[in-house]
Order: C-alpha cells, then sequence, then structure tokens
C-alpha cells in the first residue's frame, strides 16, 4: 500500500439512501504535504492508505471526514461509474418528459409484447 503521488487519479462514491443511485466523483492529486494529499477538487485526503472494504481493498480517508474514503480508479470504476450515469441519465428523462396518450400508448403496447415473449 503506497502513498499518493502528483498525478494519481481517484475517485468517491456517493448514494444518498438505498434508494439513491451510487453518485461517481473523479478528482486528481495535485499537492502533497507532509500529510495530506490535496486533490484537484480541493478535498483534502490523508495520505495514509488504509484498508478500505468499501469499494476497493484500499481507501485513503478524508481529512476530519474520517467516514469517506477516496479509491484509486480502476477499471471497474470507470465501467460503474458509466452504468449509473445511464441510470440517473434515463431516470432524470423520465421525470422531465410529458408523455402524449399516443407515447403512452406506444410505451404500453411495448411492454404488453415483452410481457408476452
Amino acid at each position: 500500500m503506497d502513498t499518493l503521488k502528483i498525478g494519481d487519479e481517484l475517485y468517491n462514491v456517493e448514494q444518498n439512501g438505498f434508494n439513491d443511485f451510487a453518485r461517481y466523483s473523479f478528482s486528481e492529486v495535485v499537492r502533497l504535504t507532509e500529510t495530506l494529499a490535496v486533490l484537484k477538487n480541493g478535498v483534502r485526503l490523508i495520505n495514509r492508505p488504509k484498508q478500505s472494504y468499501i469499494m476497493e481493498d484500499v481507501g485513503y480517508s478524508v481529512s476530519r471526514k474520517k467516514g469517506s474514503h477516496w479509491h484509486i480508479v480502476s477499471l471497474n470504476a470507470i465501467r460503474n461509474a458509466q452504468i449509473e450515469s445511464e441510470k440517473i441519465k434515463i431516470h432524470d428523462w423520465f421525470e422531465e418528459k410529458q408523455f402524449s396518450l399516443k407515447e403512452k400508448q406506444y410505451i404500453y403496447k411495448l411492454f404488453k409484447a415483452d410481457e408476452v415473449q
């Protein structure tokens, strides 16, 4: 388990309750102090890796907020972020869209056809 270096890319996942989407944030280490790694988005991490088990095996605690961890970006994290982003986009579209009766009928027929198969 290594300490962070300038240029390391990290991510964090936040969720507001079990029914909320996982919201990914990505940032990069831009400055180091004796004990902290400062990210491009201003978050200050304690530059001491620790076992995490939250998203990855290793995490870095947010300074003065030990329950929040950031993790080194992995291919799996990028894939999961893309999937969650698509879910959020779809959800938001349906929340904002006002369907006409004709559109509702079309959607209904699609779902009914899917049930038959």
